[in-house]
């Protein structure tokens, strides 16, 4: 029970018949914006040749920028897991199958000119197909969840500390094959089941963060300084390190956003984590434009200013272009038409997609 005597299963329920629980969209904001920072970084950095000052930002997030994003996307599984096939598979599997086939195409469209100059249009078909079995560019993680649900479906009758010891164990495994599906299932899969089994303590440590503030504020300093250092040390990424700061790093983006919610500040993050597919799937346009831009153009020479621009750019463009996609009555690009629904269509309900 939670200290105003709501069990969290109860909370999560209540969820699907009101409101959407405020600290998720927050958390979820928080993890989307570190997304596109890290892509938005990096490219920049690669383009140019140099880093900025956002590199510092991007090194202290990499131990949990993902782990966080797995671990919400697995909180509200317990009260879908037991759902029969057809309508769990057409929730978690038909749509994000769905997203990854019309997004893997838009964005192969930009860039198969590219892969074309280099080699010929023969070979950049093949990438395409082969896309479908590697995923392609930044739509990896939306590729991965359908396999998640599916295997945390089809293990729930397995006994739950021996699925999460043996997640645990592939994570500190270092697994690389160079194969994107097998290689991140390994590395990501202990946290969005650790969503899935802890969800429970999740919702309570969201509840004590909301209830003491100011120890929650407290905490956070602690790990924020516990993290750089060990960041700053080389050693965020040695095995069973690794393993702790994301989960560590999870639990500190849910207790920031709890206390963001808690004090209805930085509403814009909790509207970015309400549209977080829209900013995933968009943000490559907007972003890759605006870097090509800005280095050529020369009138910017700082280039931690100039990753922060960007960055700023694919998070407000990708939400420009879902409004610009919903006033051309083009929402197939964000919303499953009803020709691709493999269960019954009903309204939208509050509860959390696992985006």
């Amino acid at each position: 029970m939670t200290g105003n005597g709501t069990a969290p299963t109860d909370r999560r329920s209540a969820a699907t018949a009101s409101a959407r629980v405020d600290w998720v969209d927050y958390a979820k904001g928080i993890c989307i914006v570190m997304v596109v920072m890290m892509h938005s970084v990096l490219g920049v950095e690669l383009a140019s040749g140099k880093t900025g000052f956002m590199h510092l930002l991007v090194a202290f997030a990499k131990p949990f920028r993902m782990p966080d994003f797995f671990l919400i996307s697995g909180l509200f599984l317990p009260l879908v897991i037991g759902r029969d096939w057809r309508l769990y598979v057409d929730r978690k599997v038909v749509h994000f199958a769905y997203f990854y086939v019309l997004w893997v195409t838009i964005q192969f469209a930009f860039k198969a000119p590219a892969f074309a100059a280099e080699t010929n249009w023969a070979h950049a078909g093949y990438l395409y197909l082969e896309s479908f079995i590697e995923p392609f560019g930044t739509l990896w993680f939306i590729y991965l969840l359908p396999i998640f649900f599916v295997v945390i479906k089809l293990t729930r009758n397995a006994p739950p500390l021996v699925i999460w010891t043996v997640a645990a164990l592939l994570e500190t495994a270092r697994v690389a094959t160079g194969w994107t599906v097998i290689d991140e299932f390994c590395a990501r899969f202990v946290y969005i089941y650790s969503g899935y089994l802890f969800a429970d303590y999740v919702f309570a440590l969201s509840d004590r963060a909301r209830s003491y503030p100011t120890q929650a504020l407290a905490a956070l300093a602690i790990w924020a300084l516990v993290e750089a250092s060990l960041v700053a040390l080389g050693w965020s990424e040695l095995r069973g390190v690794s393993l702790l700061l994301g989960l560590a790093g999870a639990c500190a983006v849910i207790t920031t956003g709890t206390l963001l919610a808690r004090a209805r500040r930085l509403d814009f993050i909790r509207f970015c984590g309400e549209h977080s597919i829209v900013i995933y799937l968009a943000f490559f346009l907007p972003m890759a434009a605006t870097r090509t831009l800005l280095l050529k153009a020369g009138v910017i020479h700082d280039i931690g200013t100039i990753s922060l621009i960007v960055t700023i750019v694919g998070v407000v463009g990708a939400l420009a272009i879902w409004r610009l996609a919903l006033a051309a009555r083009w929402n197939f690009l964000f919303e499953r038409p009803d020709a691709f629904w493999i269960a019954p269509r009903k309204p939208a309900a509050a509860l959390q997609p696992a985006e």
